[in-house]
């Protein structure tokens, strides 16, 4: 399992997430962010986990911000 952090209130809007990973990314119509797709949101912090087959995407994602907002951590 993957655990997935995404600090949404500093995403500049650049859609490098999307362009990795667009099955767990979307840019939002409102304000022009990323959306973490099936994300949790709680103190403006979005949390997911996510199956091992998807690791080496979002990894991809998080490794492409620009800004760094997106953090991952392997868990058992």
């Amino acid at each position: 399992m993957v655990k997935v952090v995404h600090y949404r209130d500093k995403c500049i809007g650049c859609n490098a997430c999307v362009e990795a990973d667009p099955g767990r990314w979307r840019m939002s119509r409102k304000d022009g962010k990323s959306t973490l797709v099936g994300g949790t949101e709680k103190n403006g912090i979005y949390m997911t986990t996510a199956g091992d087959d998807e690791y080496q995407s979002i990894r991809i994602a998080a490794q492409n911000c620009p800004v760094k907002i997106i953090k991952t951590e392997k868990i058992q």
